[in-house]
């Protein structure tokens, strides 16, 4: 099997599984009180579906994920086994209030390379995937980033300014926003699917896990754009992922370093 049918197979396996996410558990999300509990279950059962299939396929495959780990989640696998990394619901808040905006976020990461990605959001009945050096693609159709060449004349996306960032972080999203032409708070997945489909310039998280980032920078380089951390750096480990249409990129990375 060459590398591109062993990436189908390995995503191909988890095809679907998000799917029963809003049917399974879409009337209970997590009481009046919004605690979490029903949250809790979708997202372990989707981890539970996921792991199961991989099992089932026989490939080699090791699996990391939010809810049952499966490995080292601060840097990436060198091991030379490929792994799976799965957000088995990407955006609980949104889900737990019934607003469609959440996903399951898939990787597939070999030698240290995130090398094939899926992102489904069955609530927004849209698929997104790519593999490396093959474009990147929503429900089939090939996805490019915009031609804006300034962030002046960009629309910008953040995760916002609350108090989970301290004030040097807040000020330099807030420098961020200041410098585009119109900016919205709205972290998660769909911020970068949207730089990728060209309808944005630029998506910033700050504080992620690796599982909450796997499969979009991927995403974003393969629709012609770029992700990085803050310091340029091409990772999924240190918490922030900055996506751009590659145009600006250096533009908005300039503001992140300066900011005081």
């Amino acid at each position: 099997m060459d590398r591109r049918h062993s990436n189908e197979a390995k995503l191909g396996r988890s095809n679907g599984i998000s799917g029963r996410v809003w049917s399974t558990f879409g009337s209970d999300r997590g009481g009046s009180g919004f605690d979490g509990t029903a949250v809790t279950q979708a997202d372990r059962a989707v981890e539970e579906m996921a792991r199961a299939r991989v099992a089932a396929s026989g490939l080699p495959l090791d699996v990391l994920g939010e809810e049952m780990g499966g490995g080292d989640a601060k840097s990436a696998n060198v091991s030379g086994r490929a792994r799976m990394i799965i957000d088995p619901i990407d955006g609980t808040e949104e889900f737990s209030r019934g607003i469609p905006t959440f996903g399951t976020l898939m990787g597939i990461e070999s030698n240290g390379e995130i090398v094939a990605a899926m992102v489904s959001a069955p609530g927004l009945h849209s698929r997104w995937w790519a593999y490396r050096g093959e474009g990147a693609y929503r429900d089939g159709t090939r996805l490019h980033v915009s031609n804006v060449t300034s962030l002046g004349k960009a629309m910008v996306f953040t995760t916002g300014t609350g108090p989970s960032k301290n004030a040097h972080d807040q000020a330099k999203i807030r420098a961020l926003l200041d410098a585009a032409r119109s900016s919205r708070s709205f972290g998660g997945f769909w911020q970068h699917m949207l730089v990728a489909e060209g309808a944005i310039e630029v998506a910033l998280d700050w504080t992620s896990k690796p599982w909450d980032l796997a499969p979009l920078g991927i995403i974003v380089e393969e629709a012609g754009g770029r992700s990085t951390n803050a310091r340029g750096e091409r990772t999924i480990y240190t918490g922030q992922l900055v996506s751009t249409n590659g145009k600006i990129h250096d533009e908005v990375l300039a503001i992140l370093r300066r900011s005081k």
